[in-house]
């Protein structure tokens, strides 16, 4: 494919280098090359198959936009939007284009949603939760994408009802702390305690790698496809 990836920092850079071996024509745009969307004007775009987004939260949604109307597809990592998902949805569906995003591209981090989400039941049970998150001090967003996915997930797996309304409520039972320190990749931790015992749950990642690689294994997957897709309900038929 010929793929157009927004962003320069370490993680777009991996993502580059993992298109390239696995043998995608590829051009980059930073924000220099971008400033005003100038990277995605129709004339840039005509020999485009799909762009990747790796950029920052305070330009994704205006990247996502213009590759909307210029009808080219994306897969989208960068988080801190997700409050516009509808809104971006339904954008895309208009335009007939593909999408696909993720909190996270790790193959480990989906497997760790799957066990938060068998792990949810303990909210039945008389345990609160807590989710921490730490990253890198250049992180802009804080809770990262993938606590809130976390946290998304336990809710919904662990749902409460009449019944247990006396308890606390379920933004008190599953509490995210995030940290930024040095050059975290990305550790996330899951606790969840009762008067009895505690549990804790832990994905550290050591590297970007995965994040790389399951984004460009996303973005083959995508291809042609129309429509708006999320990397958790798509990863295991990569």
């Amino acid at each position: 494919m010929n793929i157009l990836l927004l962003g320069r920092g370490k993680t777009g850079s991996l993502v580059a280098e993992v298109a390239r071996q696995r043998g995608h024509d590829l051009r980059i745009a930073g924000a220099t090359e971008n400033t005003d969307r100038a990277a995605l004007a129709a004339d840039k775009l005509q020999n485009i198959d799909l762009v990747i987004d790796f950029t920052t939260p305070h330009c994704v949604v205006e990247n996502i936009e213009a590759c909307a109307r210029a009808g080219k597809s994306m897969v989208v990592g960068t988080t801190g939007w997700y409050a516009q998902l509808d809104r971006i949805r339904a954008l895309v569906e208009d335009h007939g284009t593909g999408f696909l995003y993720a909190a996270n591209f790790s193959v480990g981090v989906n497997l760790f949603l799957d066990v938060a989400r068998t792990a949810a039941a303990a909210l039945e049970h008389e345990y609160s939760g807590q989710i921490f998150e730490r990253h890198h001090v250049h992180k802009q967003d804080a809770p990262s994408g993938t606590a809130l996915a976390i946290q998304s997930v336990i809710r919904e797996s662990g749902g409460r009802n009449a019944a247990t309304s006396s308890r606390k409520s379920k933004d008190e039972d599953i509490q995210i702390v995030s940290f930024r320190e040095g050059d975290v990749v990305g550790m996330h931790e899951i606790i969840l305690e009762s008067a009895a015992d505690r549990i804790y749950l832990c994905h550290d990642a050591k590297s970007r790698q995965g994040f790389a690689e399951g984004a460009v294994r996303a973005a083959e997957w995508l291809g042609a496809k129309k429509g708006f897709y999320d990397f958790k309900n798509v990863w295991q038929h990569l």
